[in-house]
């Protein structure tokens, strides 16, 4: 009797071990040849399901950028305003090593996509989607009173996404001794800035450097 082949599966345990390949090897690591052994598969069987190595990574990238997706939903639900985008945004910024893993992935792929335009195109469908769900949870806020009614939206919906990418970027660059805590405050005090309920956190930082310059320049 033929074996019955589960292909949705096989798909998936390909883009498991693309993805396991990456974070400890990096992209020029993964090659076709070493996924498919990750895999437990011979060559042949990852070439039948992704034909070349662009179209396994972009599946890669969607793969992480679901998971993503799906871990934003469960952690904003029943929240709102800027309780749910601090929510979102610790789904996405490598708070963890896992989470650095897919830093890694979406690095690799944006490097990748970076002269192809309908590649392109797919990153640009993923970002419009966070940057709906932000520009939403910051109309909240400001409907609530959390944030100022002087506060762009679009402007800060802008300085969060390119916050979220950059501090993937720089967990990468970080090595493996990166600061995670670091990261923690950075995101606690972005959003904290816009909080008009909690002025002094909002200053703190602010006047920690105030008072270093001030410092410096008695000296």
């Amino acid at each position: 009797m033929p074996k019955i082949v589960d292909y949705a599966q096989r798909r998936r345990d390909i883009v498991d071990a693309t993805m396991r390949i990456i974070a400890r090897q990096g992209l020029p690591g993964a090659t076709m040849r070493d996924i498919a052994a990750e895999a437990g598969f011979a060559n042949g069987v990852v070439k039948s399901y992704f034909g070349s190595k662009a179209d396994l990574l972009a599946a890669t990238y969607v793969d992480v950028y679901e998971a993503t997706n799906r871990r934003v939903v469960i952690a904003t639900a029943g929240r709102s305003g800027l309780t749910a985008l601090h929510a979102f945004a610790a789904e996405v910024v490598p708070l963890t090593p896992e989470l650095r893993d897919e830093a890694r992935v979406v690095l690799s792929f944006l490097a990748e996509v970076a002269q192809d335009p309908v590649r392109a195109r797919e990153v640009r469908a993923t970002m419009a989607r966070w940057r709906e769900w932000i520009r939403g949870w910051l109309a909240e806020a400001a409907a609530a009173g959390e944030i100022s009614a002087e506060v762009s939206i679009d402007v800060e919906t802008d300085i969060l996404l390119t916050y979220l990418y950059g501090a993937q970027t720089t967990s990468i660059l970080g090595g493996e001794s990166f600061d995670f805590e670091g990261f923690r405050t950075q995101l606690s005090y972005l959003i904290a800035r816009l909080d008009t309920r909690h002025v002094g956190t909002r200053h703190l930082a602010t006047g920690t450097r105030e008072s270093k310059e001030t410092a410096q320049a008695g000296r």
